[in-house]
């Protein structure tokens, strides 16, 4: 056996054994979507600024930024955990050929928020006189209370006013009597009634 191979090749060996090798790992969570929210807030609230609309989307397929629901669950990637190199005391006692230089990779440029569109501008109007009594009155206000804090003006992305409507429904008409008419209109077609709505809200949280 040639001797100075055998030693060659163990100081290969040696070089090896010190390499170090570091894991990154995402650590997810969900975050259940309350009435209000937009991808915006989330992001504010759980990394103090946008930078995770984009994210947030993309973990949960979202192709609109503006179209998340209340009581929708959305899977957050928070933050990384990276795993402490590993060492070898006993390479660096042993000479060894030299490790090539690893060039570092260039981080990637944190990706620029989506800018959501701004929701039309709703004039504060008087209430107009109910249009539905008993029950069905006070599960109707129980709803726009959910949606709005009962307010006429209350915008969330594409949803607007007191019962939080989109512009097609509403059909550029943001009035408040307009807004009670089409909500009754609405609901009507859809359950039948505001307390068949307000039980299809307490199931699903959105109606």
């Amino acid at each position: 056996m040639n001797l100075g191979k055998t030693l060659l090749f163990g100081s290969v060996l040696a070089a090896g054994a010190g390499l170090a090798v570091s894991t990154e790992a995402q650590a997810a969570e969900n975050y259940t979507v309350q009435s209000g929210d937009t991808l915006s807030k989330i992001s504010q609230k759980i990394a103090g600024d946008n930078s995770l609309v984009n994210t947030i989307a993309e973990a949960n397929s979202i192709t609109d930024v503006n179209m998340i629901y209340a009581g929708q669950t959305l899977t957050i990637n928070s933050g990384n955990t990276e795993a402490t190199p590993a060492t070898d005391t006993a390479a660096a006692a042993t000479e060894a050929t030299p490790a090539p230089v690893v060039e570092e990779a260039t981080p990637e440029a944190t990706p620029t928020p989506a800018v959501e569109e701004a929701a039309p501008a709703v004039a504060e109007t008087a209430a107009p006189a109910a249009t539905v009594s008993g029950s069905d009155a006070a599960a109707k206000e129980w709803i726009a209370q959910k949606e709005s804090g009962g307010s006429y003006t209350a915008t969330n992305g594409q949803y607007i006013g007191r019962y939080q409507l989109t512009n097609s429904y509403l059909n550029g008409d943001y009035s408040a009597a307009n807004q009670e008419a089409v909500a009754d209109q609405y609901v009507t077609s859809r359950y039948g009634s505001w307390t068949g709505a307000q039980a299809f809200w307490q199931a699903n949280g959105w109606y």
